[in-house]
């Protein structure tokens, strides 16, 4: 394949776009949104019409007709002035929307992925449970099928779900066990549960360090009846379809990271200029000088490494490692610009005034959602040969 990560004029073109709305749109009102701990929803509906959910999707249902690619290039541009709007854009699309556009039904697909591409609705991704985390293999969801009214019966709970409680929140595919295979290991399947289903509680949202203009909840299912119909790809094969979901996913975070890690250069290089002490630009001191240059230099190989996992999923080639190795360095990354961000703006990097106070406080999740750092070593050692 190519190694030539530079930008097609389609894609410069759609970069510049999202960059000129983050700058002009959300950069002056995003912060009021987040010491509120409120949903942007007109953000979010200008992003909708604007075409960035439906990014990666055919234009049959809806979408743009674009690639992972063009996603991955509005994240890491949204990221760059807030990552509360980028993380709804990434769930939206990487996780709500995709699931049904890869192992849905031409019905599912029909039924659900217009809104979704649009923007007038929000999917979620109902993988986490309170006592899984990392092992998203140990569901304890269950879903039990009614032959006698065809209908699949889900008891349990999940937690820490984006995008799940909103006003235009449509559906969230949720994994449960179906049964069991021979060797007694759980069969894990997928099921499409619309909003509003009886039985399906969405509770009040998190109280969190960050992401504070994004919707996060804990979810819980009692007796809650779906049609069968809403299974989602194979019976059985749910826990599979969702990890090449987070695989993609990876990639889709490793932008957002890149754009967060970008971001604090920018802040820092105008705060550098702007700021005077001893009589001059701090930017005029070396050692603030190095700092900036060495932020640049990991935002900058960030870049490649997520445009890299991006270009052979696009290619249809094998990307796992890379996706990996794309998550695991960015969201490093990230937090080490997010805190050099803070520690060159001095006393003002620690009020929340200042975009990178909310770098700060956004970047440390990104070495955790989606595959903490440590399974991305994992992951990363596997593809090398070295699984136990």
């Amino acid at each position: 394949m190519s190694l030539d990560h530079r930008l097609t004029a389609e894609h410069e073109e759609l970069r510049r776009t999202v960059e000129e709305f983050a700058h002009d749109v959300i950069a002056p009102k995003i912060g009021d949104f987040y010491e509120r701990h409120e949903f942007p929803y007109e953000i979010v509906r200008e992003m909708g019409r604007m075409g960035l959910f439906g990014l990666p999707f055919p234009e049959e249902y809806g979408g743009m007709g674009g690639d992972y690619l063009a996603l991955g290039i509005a994240l890491e541009e949204l990221a760059r002035v807030d990552s509360s709007v980028a993380i709804t854009l990434e769930a939206g699309v990487s996780l709500g929307a995709m699931p049904v556009y890869r192992f849905g039904t031409e019905e599912q697909k029909q039924r659900w992925l217009p809104k979704l591409c649009s923007g007038e609705a929000l999917g979620a991704f109902g993988l986490t449970e309170p006592d899984g985390g990392s092992d998203a293999g140990g569901t304890r969801t269950t879903a039990v099928l009614d032959e006698a009214t065809g209908e699949w019966v889900i008891n349990g709970s999940k937690c820490f779900i984006t995008n799940s409680g909103t006003d235009i929140t449509e559906l969230v595919t949720v994994t449960a066990v179906t049964g069991r295979k021979e060797n007694g290991t759980p069969r894990i399947s997928a099921i499409i549960v619309p909003s509003g289903t009886p039985g399906f509680t969405v509770a009040a949202p998190y109280s969190k360090v960050g992401w504070n203009a994004s919707d996060t909840r804990e979810l819980s299912f009692s007796d809650v009846r779906v049609p069968a119909a809403n299974l989602l790809g194979e019976e059985g094969r749910g826990y599979a379809q969702f990890l090449r979901i987070l695989d993609e996913g990876r990639i889709a975070i490793s932008a957002l990271s890149t754009g967060l890690a970008q971001g604090c250069v920018d802040e820092s290089l105008k705060y550098a200029k702007e700021r005077h002490a001893f009589g001059k630009p701090i930017g005029a001191n070396q050692a603030i000088q190095f700092k900036i240059a060495d932020m640049e230099t990991r935002a900058h190989m960030a870049r490649i490494g997520w445009r890299d996992a991006a270009s052979r999923l696009v290619a249809g080639e094998p990307f796992k490692k890379e996706a990996a190795i794309a998550k695991l360095y960015s969201s490093t990354v990230a937090v080490d610009n997010a805190r050099e961000a803070t520690q060159i703006h001095g006393g003002y990097g620690f009020m929340n005034e200042y975009p990178v106070a909310r770098m700060w406080r956004d970047s440390k999740i990104l070495e955790i959602g989606e595959g903490t750092s440590e399974v991305q070593r994992m992951l990363i050692a596997r593809e090398l040969g070295m699984d136990a």
